[in-house]
Order: structure tokens, then sequence, then C-alpha cells
């Protein structure tokens, strides 16, 4: 089926309890195991093209591949721009095909984030597509710290921007290697008791998978963002693949060991937030 829009895959989640996950891609072997999982869990996914994947990868070429992707699946997918930080950036998400922009102004001051938010937002709108922005800061693992997301600054920046998704700060942290602690659920209450607007996790892989299930199923968080989680599981795959046949040299050979480990660990992530 063709791409959807990230609104038209978390207002029904936010309606009906569950949330959707967008998994965090770095190239053709995740986004491909990505998409079979989650044909074999009967479930919408949401393909992440981060800063490190755009790097590696120019977004055109990105949204080929996940429109490639979405128009042989079975299920919904969404293509999505994750930490756009710059106008320019988002604009050529959207000449690509993709059918979400995230906007990262949370270093930005409260009145800057907003207005380069609303602005993202009214592109993409007019584009047919939807927008994620982000209030507050949600910090690194062994790097910068997080700014905890403010309920009354949620309050206005989701009503002053009109984000279709609003990513939150509330104790996740990127690139967490463990699932150690949880979310502060008070502050997540607190939200959701001033805005109507699906929330975003990012940082999702160093949330505990029993608390991810609760909240899918009993709050407005509607996406969990998962990288790290699935990095290790790659990288894992991808070692024991070399290290399973020293003489072997061809990398697609190798590459095509790393499929099922992953759409396995995809198809565990994807489980936990069914409801």
């Amino acid at each position: 089926m063709p791409l959807v829009s990230l609104a038209e895959v978390l207002q029904p989640a936010l309606k009906n309890g569950y949330a959707v996950a967008g998994l965090v891609t770095l190239g053709w072997e995740d986004m491909r195991a990505y998409v079979a999982a989650a044909e074999a869990e009967d479930c919408p996914v949401i393909l992440q093209a981060g800063p490190s994947c755009r790097a590696h990868t120019p977004l055109p070429v990105l949204g080929k591949m996940f429109r490639h992707l979405a128009e042989g699946a079975s299920v919904p997918v969404v293509a999505h721009l994750d930490h756009g930080y710059t106008v320019e950036e988002c604009r050529e998400a959207l000449d690509a095909g993709f059918t979400s922009l995230m906007f990262d102004g949370s270093r930005l001051p409260l009145a800057d984030n907003i207005a380069q938010t609303r602005a993202i937002a009214e592109m993409a709108h007019a584009a047919g597509i939807s927008c994620e922005g982000e209030i507050g800061f949600v910090g690194y693992a062994d790097g910068e710290s997080s700014a905890g997301t403010d309920p009354e600054e949620a309050a206005q920046f989701a009503c002053e921007t009109g984000v279709d998704a609003m990513a939150v700060s509330v104790g996740n942290v990127h690139l967490q290697q463990d699932k150690e602690g949880g979310l502060d659920l008070p502050r997540i209450h607190a939200i959701e008791a001033v805005t109507d607007v699906p929330l975003v996790i990012h940082g999702g892989s160093g949330v505990p998978v029993a608390q991810r299930m609760v909240l899918a199923t009993g709050s407005s968080i509607c996406k969990f963002n998962i990288g790290t989680e699935l990095r290790m599981a790659f990288g894992t795959a991808l070692r024991e693949a070399v290290n399973s046949d020293p003489d072997c040299f061809d990398r697609v050979q190798i590459l095509k060991e790393t499929h099922d480990p992953l759409v396995a660990a995809a198809r565990q992530i994807l489980r936990a937030f069914k409801g």
C-alpha cells in the first residue's frame, strides 16, 4: 500500500489505545527487516531517517527506498524525517516523498521553537503530510543532559504550532543501552491533562518493556522511537555472521544473515505496543 502520514497512524492509536513504533533506520537491511516485522505482526510502522542515516544516504535516495518498501507492504508505512534541524532539510525531505517531518527546535528558546515549528507544520500540512515537534529537551546517554517538558509550555506549544505529534522529555534519554529506571509518570499525566495531541517518546530503547506496554495502552503516548535496541541486535547478528565463517568476504551474503535476527527483534518490539 502507499505511504501514509503520521497523523493517519497516530490518531487511530490515540483513539483505540495502542502505540506505533518509530523504528530508526540506518540502511536497506534494517528498513527491509522492519517492514517484514510489521507485516508479520499486522501493524503499522514508522520508518525513521535520523541525522546519522542522512549523513550516510541522501534524502532523495531514502525517500525512494521508503516508497518502494511501502508500495509492496501489506501494512501502513510512514516515511518520517527524524530530527530535522532546518527548514531547508525539512523541505528536502518533503520533496523526496517523506510523509512526516519532525522539526527539532528543542534547543531553541520557547518562542523561537514555536515559531519555527509552526512554519514547518504549515508547510507540511499544505502538502498533505504531518509534522512532529519537540518541547523540552531529550538528552543523550553520556552526553547532553535533558531538560524536562513543562506542562504549561507543552500546552502552549501544541496550541500554537498545530503539530500532529509532540515529543516530550519525561525521563527518556537518547542512546540508552540499558532499561534501568523509567519515565516520569506524574509529568506525563500533567501534560496529558492540558493537551490532546498524541505524545512521542524519543529514546524509547531505554524505557522498560513493561512500562512501554502500560503507556501504549493507557496514555496519550502513541509513538515510541526505538533505535539503540535495534542497532544492538543488528550489531550482534552481524558480528556472529562474520565470525561464523572467516573465509566469507561477500558483504551481501554476510548482511543476509542479519535479516532474520533483526526481524525477530523488531517483532518483539512491535508486539509490546499493540495493546
